[in-house]
């Protein structure tokens, strides 16, 4: 089976290593990769946000399995964008992978929902972040 692996980071070059392991993968590619994951299969200078290039790679290789690694391409939607030409990918479609790349969705949705998470402010004003920041004690995450 051809696999694409989609990402550059050292995520991606984890993923591809193990997926060259297995018995199924007789071609591996990683859009665009890095010098670590040319070690392991073909680069391809596709940006990992470039989702309809991407996708007519898959078409036109015959890949049989597409993993994402990055957040950014799952958030645009690479994962719709695949399924809709009915190529296989593993990763979440765009409206379950704004957990990972809104935190204000995710935070918005915790509070909905009555799932424990950590107290928060939504700020948009610099005068009221710097005011926030005088309020709370540390530890603290500011996003």
């Amino acid at each position: 089976m051809k696999i694409l692996v989609v990402g550059s980071g050292g995520r991606e070059h984890a993923l591809a290593w193990k997926i060259k392991q297995s018995p199924l993968c007789d071609t591996l590619f990683c859009a665009p990769g890095n010098p670590g994951t040319a070690v392991l299969g073909t680069n391809v200078p596709l940006a990992d946000t470039d989702l309809k290039g991407l996708a007519a790679f898959a078409e036109k290789e015959g890949i049989g399995l597409t993993v994402v690694g990055p957040e950014a391409p799952l958030s645009l939607g690479i994962v719709d964008e695949f399924e809709g030409r009915g190529l296989l990918i593993f990763g979440p479609r765009k409206k379950a992978a704004e957990l990972e790349g809104s935190k204000i969705f995710a935070k918005d949705l915790m509070l909905t929902h009555g799932i424990p998470t950590a107290g928060f402010e939504i700020v948009t004003k610099v005068d009221r972040a710097r005011e926030m920041i005088k309020q709370i004690a540390y530890p603290h995450v500011i996003k």
